[in-house]
Protein backbone atom coordinates (compact mmCIF):
# COMPACT_ATOMS: atom_id res chain seq x y z
CA UNK A 1 0.00 0.00 0.00
CA UNK A 2 2.70 2.54 0.83
CA UNK A 3 4.56 1.72 -2.47
CA UNK A 4 1.33 2.26 -4.10
CA UNK A 5 1.05 5.57 -2.76
CA UNK A 6 4.60 7.04 -3.63
CA UNK A 7 5.44 8.80 -6.31
CA UNK A 8 8.50 7.84 -8.38
CA UNK A 9 11.12 9.62 -10.51
CA UNK A 10 9.54 7.82 -13.25
CA UNK A 11 5.86 9.13 -12.39
CA UNK A 12 7.28 12.62 -12.89
CA UNK A 13 8.93 11.74 -15.86
CA UNK A 14 5.70 10.63 -17.41
CA UNK A 15 3.62 13.40 -17.51
CA UNK A 16 3.99 16.79 -19.20
CA UNK A 17 0.81 18.53 -18.48
CA UNK A 18 -1.14 19.46 -14.95
CA UNK A 19 -4.38 17.22 -16.36
CA UNK A 20 -2.18 14.50 -16.59
CA UNK A 21 -0.59 15.01 -13.02
CA UNK A 22 -3.96 15.07 -11.47
CA UNK A 23 -4.90 11.60 -13.15
CA UNK A 24 -1.70 10.73 -11.62
CA UNK A 25 -2.60 11.56 -8.05
CA UNK A 26 -5.83 10.37 -8.56
CA UNK A 27 -4.61 6.92 -9.59
CA UNK A 28 -1.77 6.53 -6.50
CA UNK A 29 -4.96 7.43 -4.32
CA UNK A 30 -2.60 9.90 -3.02
CA UNK A 31 -4.47 12.73 -0.36
CA UNK A 32 -3.41 15.96 -1.91
CA UNK A 33 -5.91 18.66 -0.83
CA UNK A 34 -3.10 21.24 -0.80
CA UNK A 35 -2.15 20.47 -4.08
CA UNK A 36 -5.44 20.63 -5.75
CA UNK A 37 -5.98 23.73 -4.42
CA UNK A 38 -2.33 25.11 -5.84
CA UNK A 39 -3.06 23.44 -9.05
CA UNK A 40 -6.88 24.99 -9.22
CA UNK A 41 -5.33 28.29 -8.51
CA UNK A 42 -2.99 28.40 -10.92
CA UNK A 43 -5.43 27.22 -13.38
CA UNK A 44 -7.72 30.27 -12.44
CA UNK A 45 -4.95 32.42 -12.62
CA UNK A 46 -3.61 31.65 -15.89
CA UNK A 47 -7.00 32.25 -17.51
CA UNK A 48 -7.57 35.47 -15.78
CA UNK A 49 -4.10 36.78 -16.74
CA UNK A 50 -5.27 35.64 -20.25
CA UNK A 51 -8.24 38.36 -20.07
CA UNK A 52 -5.71 40.85 -18.68
CA UNK A 53 -4.10 40.68 -22.00
CA UNK A 54 -7.19 40.87 -23.63
CA UNK A 55 -7.99 43.73 -21.65
CA UNK A 56 -4.33 45.43 -22.15
CA UNK A 57 -4.84 44.73 -26.11
CA UNK A 58 -8.49 46.32 -26.23
CA UNK A 59 -6.83 49.24 -24.39
CA UNK A 60 -4.00 49.69 -26.55
CA UNK A 61 -6.77 49.31 -29.58
CA UNK A 62 -8.98 52.14 -28.48
CA UNK A 63 -6.72 54.42 -26.63
CA UNK A 64 -8.21 53.99 -23.11
CA UNK A 65 -6.21 55.08 -20.13
CA UNK A 66 -6.64 53.18 -17.09
CA UNK A 67 -4.83 53.95 -13.77
CA UNK A 68 -5.27 51.11 -11.09
CA UNK A 69 -4.58 52.25 -7.15
CA UNK A 70 -3.22 49.90 -4.99
CA UNK A 71 -3.63 50.93 -1.84
CA UNK A 72 -4.51 49.40 1.82
CA UNK A 73 -1.68 48.88 5.26
CA UNK A 74 1.56 47.08 4.98
CA UNK A 75 1.74 43.97 4.73
CA UNK A 76 -2.15 43.56 2.94
CA UNK A 77 -1.09 41.99 -0.27
CA UNK A 78 -0.40 44.87 -2.94
CA UNK A 79 2.51 44.36 -4.23
CA UNK A 80 1.94 40.36 -4.67
CA UNK A 81 -1.49 41.01 -6.16
CA UNK A 82 0.09 43.67 -8.78
CA UNK A 83 2.73 41.14 -9.74
CA UNK A 84 0.08 38.92 -10.93
CA UNK A 85 -1.60 41.62 -12.89
CA UNK A 86 1.26 42.31 -15.06
CA UNK A 87 3.36 39.14 -14.92
CA UNK A 88 2.08 38.54 -18.51
CA UNK A 89 1.64 42.24 -20.25
CA UNK A 90 3.24 43.69 -22.71
CA UNK A 91 5.64 46.44 -20.87
CA UNK A 92 5.22 49.01 -23.58
CA UNK A 93 1.60 49.87 -22.86
CA UNK A 94 1.65 49.77 -19.10
CA UNK A 95 3.39 50.71 -16.63
CA UNK A 96 4.43 50.14 -12.79
CA UNK A 97 4.71 53.25 -10.70
CA UNK A 98 5.98 53.19 -6.75
CA UNK A 99 7.08 56.91 -6.05
CA UNK A 100 9.96 57.28 -3.38
CA UNK A 101 9.45 60.07 -1.00
CA UNK A 102 9.33 63.46 -2.66
CA UNK A 103 12.70 65.25 -3.44
CA UNK A 104 13.23 69.36 -2.14
CA UNK A 105 11.67 70.48 -5.24
CA UNK A 106 8.61 67.97 -5.52
CA UNK A 107 7.94 69.38 -1.90
CA UNK A 108 7.75 72.99 -3.35
CA UNK A 109 5.17 72.41 -5.53
CA UNK A 110 1.35 71.09 -5.69
CA UNK A 111 0.61 68.31 -3.94
CA UNK A 112 -0.74 66.26 -7.35
CA UNK A 113 2.51 67.18 -9.44
CA UNK A 114 4.23 64.19 -9.31
CA UNK A 115 1.54 61.83 -9.68
CA UNK A 116 0.42 64.06 -12.52
CA UNK A 117 3.21 63.00 -14.63
CA UNK A 118 2.57 59.48 -14.13
CA UNK A 119 -0.90 59.03 -15.06
CA UNK A 120 -1.54 56.82 -18.34
CA UNK A 121 -1.32 57.93 -21.64
CA UNK A 122 -3.44 57.17 -24.58
CA UNK A 123 -3.29 53.19 -25.27
CA UNK A 124 -1.80 52.30 -21.13
CA UNK A 125 -3.03 50.77 -18.01
CA UNK A 126 -0.52 52.45 -14.84
CA UNK A 127 -0.69 50.00 -11.93
CA UNK A 128 0.23 52.58 -8.70
CA UNK A 129 1.90 50.80 -5.83
CA UNK A 130 0.66 53.29 -3.83
CA UNK A 131 -0.65 56.98 -4.84
CA UNK A 132 -1.97 60.21 -3.89
CA UNK A 133 -3.46 58.29 -1.00
CA UNK A 134 -0.14 58.39 0.73
CA UNK A 135 -1.31 61.88 2.11
CA UNK A 136 -4.44 61.12 2.88
CA UNK A 137 -3.36 58.21 5.60
CA UNK A 138 0.37 57.28 5.97
CA UNK A 139 1.64 60.70 6.29
CA UNK A 140 -0.77 62.31 8.53
CA UNK A 141 -0.51 58.99 11.16
CA UNK A 142 3.54 59.52 10.33
CA UNK A 143 3.54 63.45 10.94
CA UNK A 144 5.14 63.79 7.16
CA UNK A 145 2.27 66.46 6.90
CA UNK A 146 1.07 69.44 8.40
CA UNK A 147 -2.80 69.20 9.64
CA UNK A 148 -3.13 72.06 6.74
CA UNK A 149 -1.71 70.15 3.80
CA UNK A 150 -3.67 67.01 4.99
CA UNK A 151 -6.84 69.36 5.15
CA UNK A 152 -6.23 70.84 1.76
CA UNK A 153 -5.45 67.17 0.05
CA UNK A 154 -8.63 66.15 1.81
CA UNK A 155 -10.62 69.18 0.08
CA UNK A 156 -8.47 68.51 -2.95
CA UNK A 157 -8.62 65.49 -4.10
CA UNK A 158 -12.63 64.91 -5.18
CA UNK A 159 -12.23 67.46 -7.47
CA UNK A 160 -8.33 65.94 -9.03
CA UNK A 161 -10.30 62.96 -9.84
CA UNK A 162 -13.24 63.88 -10.85
CA UNK A 163 -11.16 66.15 -13.51
CA UNK A 164 -9.56 62.98 -14.63
CA UNK A 165 -12.45 61.50 -14.88
CA UNK A 166 -13.86 63.96 -17.35
CA UNK A 167 -10.70 63.77 -19.30
CA UNK A 168 -10.96 60.12 -19.76
CA UNK A 169 -9.13 58.69 -17.54
CA UNK A 170 -10.77 55.15 -15.84
CA UNK A 171 -9.39 55.48 -11.95
CA UNK A 172 -10.32 52.04 -9.79
CA UNK A 173 -9.28 52.37 -6.32
CA UNK A 174 -8.38 49.53 -3.91
CA UNK A 175 -8.09 48.71 -0.68
CA UNK A 176 -6.33 45.90 0.72
CA UNK A 177 -7.96 44.94 3.90
CA UNK A 178 -6.22 42.77 6.40
CA UNK A 179 -6.49 41.95 10.20
CA UNK A 180 -4.22 43.14 12.93
CA UNK A 181 -3.92 39.30 13.77
CA UNK A 182 -2.30 38.92 9.92
CA UNK A 183 -0.44 42.00 9.86
CA UNK A 184 1.75 40.84 12.73
CA UNK A 185 2.10 37.66 11.06
CA UNK A 186 3.25 38.42 7.63
CA UNK A 187 5.70 41.11 9.89
CA UNK A 188 7.59 37.89 11.44
CA UNK A 189 7.79 36.03 8.06
CA UNK A 190 9.44 38.81 6.28
CA UNK A 191 11.80 39.39 9.53
CA UNK A 192 12.76 35.87 9.62
CA UNK A 193 12.87 35.80 5.94
CA UNK A 194 16.37 37.28 4.41
CA UNK A 195 14.79 37.65 0.74
CA UNK A 196 11.81 39.61 2.55
CA UNK A 197 14.11 41.71 4.79
CA UNK A 198 14.26 44.65 2.46
CA UNK A 199 9.74 44.62 2.74
CA UNK A 200 10.11 45.59 6.83
CA UNK A 201 11.13 49.43 7.52
CA UNK A 202 10.48 51.83 10.58
CA UNK A 203 6.98 52.46 8.94
CA UNK A 204 5.97 49.00 9.08
CA UNK A 205 7.26 48.51 12.75
CA UNK A 206 4.82 51.49 13.65
CA UNK A 207 2.16 49.35 11.70
CA UNK A 208 1.02 47.67 14.60
CA UNK A 209 1.18 50.12 17.66
CA UNK A 210 -0.45 53.10 15.66
CA UNK A 211 -3.28 50.43 14.24
CA UNK A 212 -6.19 52.56 15.56
CA UNK A 213 -4.74 55.72 14.66
CA UNK A 214 -4.30 54.37 10.84
CA UNK A 215 -8.22 52.99 11.04
CA UNK A 216 -9.11 56.27 11.85
CA UNK A 217 -7.62 57.94 9.07
CA UNK A 218 -8.51 55.19 6.71
CA UNK A 219 -12.08 55.92 7.57
CA UNK A 220 -12.03 59.55 7.13
CA UNK A 221 -10.64 58.76 3.50
CA UNK A 222 -13.41 56.52 2.52
CA UNK A 223 -16.30 59.11 3.57
CA UNK A 224 -14.49 62.03 2.25
CA UNK A 225 -12.96 60.37 -1.28
CA UNK A 226 -15.24 57.79 -1.85
CA UNK A 227 -17.64 59.08 -4.91
CA UNK A 228 -19.97 57.91 -7.72
CA UNK A 229 -16.95 58.40 -10.37
CA UNK A 230 -14.50 56.80 -8.00
CA UNK A 231 -15.68 54.50 -5.62
CA UNK A 232 -13.07 52.62 -2.59
CA UNK A 233 -13.43 48.78 -3.50
CA UNK A 234 -12.42 47.05 -0.84
CA UNK A 235 -10.43 44.03 -0.97
CA UNK A 236 -10.18 41.07 1.78
CA UNK A 237 -6.61 39.65 2.00
CA UNK A 238 -6.56 37.53 4.46
CA UNK A 239 -6.16 34.39 2.36
CA UNK A 240 -3.73 35.96 -0.02
CA UNK A 241 -4.94 33.89 -3.39
CA UNK A 242 -8.07 34.67 -2.68
CA UNK A 243 -7.47 38.51 -3.03
CA UNK A 244 -4.72 37.99 -5.81
CA UNK A 245 -8.08 36.28 -8.02
CA UNK A 246 -10.71 38.39 -7.55
CA UNK A 247 -8.85 41.95 -7.63
CA UNK A 248 -8.01 40.82 -11.32
CA UNK A 249 -11.35 39.69 -11.74
CA UNK A 250 -12.94 43.04 -10.09
CA UNK A 251 -11.22 45.11 -12.93
CA UNK A 252 -12.19 42.96 -15.69
CA UNK A 253 -15.73 43.42 -14.63
CA UNK A 254 -14.79 47.29 -15.30
CA UNK A 255 -14.95 46.94 -18.85
CA UNK A 256 -16.18 45.41 -22.30
CA UNK A 257 -13.54 44.76 -23.83
CA UNK A 258 -13.02 41.98 -27.21
CA UNK A 259 -13.28 38.03 -26.44
CA UNK A 260 -14.55 38.82 -23.11
CA UNK A 261 -17.76 36.50 -23.93
CA UNK A 262 -15.06 33.66 -24.47
CA UNK A 263 -12.94 33.89 -20.88
CA UNK A 264 -12.75 30.41 -19.46
CA UNK A 265 -13.51 31.42 -16.31
CA UNK A 266 -15.84 33.64 -14.32
CA UNK A 267 -15.26 37.55 -14.30
CA UNK A 268 -17.94 38.36 -11.25
CA UNK A 269 -15.90 38.70 -8.49
CA UNK A 270 -16.77 36.93 -5.46
CA UNK A 271 -18.87 39.54 -3.69
CA UNK A 272 -17.88 38.04 0.42
CA UNK A 273 -14.05 39.23 -1.10
CA UNK A 274 -14.47 42.44 -2.93
CA UNK A 275 -16.85 45.07 -2.04
CA UNK A 276 -17.67 48.63 -2.13
CA UNK A 277 -16.54 50.47 1.03
CA UNK A 278 -20.10 51.55 2.28
CA UNK A 279 -21.15 47.89 2.26
CA UNK A 280 -18.13 45.99 3.96
CA UNK A 281 -18.91 48.83 7.14
CA UNK A 282 -22.33 48.15 7.74
CA UNK A 283 -22.29 44.33 7.53
CA UNK A 284 -21.97 42.53 11.08
CA UNK A 285 -21.41 39.95 9.38
CA UNK A 286 -18.00 40.66 7.46
CA UNK A 287 -14.63 41.54 9.53
CA UNK A 288 -12.85 44.24 8.46
CA UNK A 289 -9.20 45.56 8.88
CA UNK A 290 -10.16 46.54 12.55
CA UNK A 291 -9.22 42.75 13.34
CA UNK A 292 -13.13 43.34 14.85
Amino acid sequence: MFEKNKLTLEDFQSVSTRDAFKELLLEKHIPMEKVWEKLHYLEDLQHLQMEMVKLQQWVAKNNKRIAIIFEGRDAAGKGGSIRRFIEHLNPRSMRLVALDKPTEVEKGQWYFSRYIKQLPNPGEIVFFDRSWYNRAVVEPVMGFCTEGQYEQFMVQVPEFEHMLREDGVHIIKLWFSITKEEQKLRFEARKNNPLKHWKFSPVDEKGQELWDKYSFFRDKMYSKTHTTYSPWIIIKTNIKREARLESIRYVLSQFEYDGKNEARTTLIPDPNVVMRYYRFYTDPTKMNDNGK
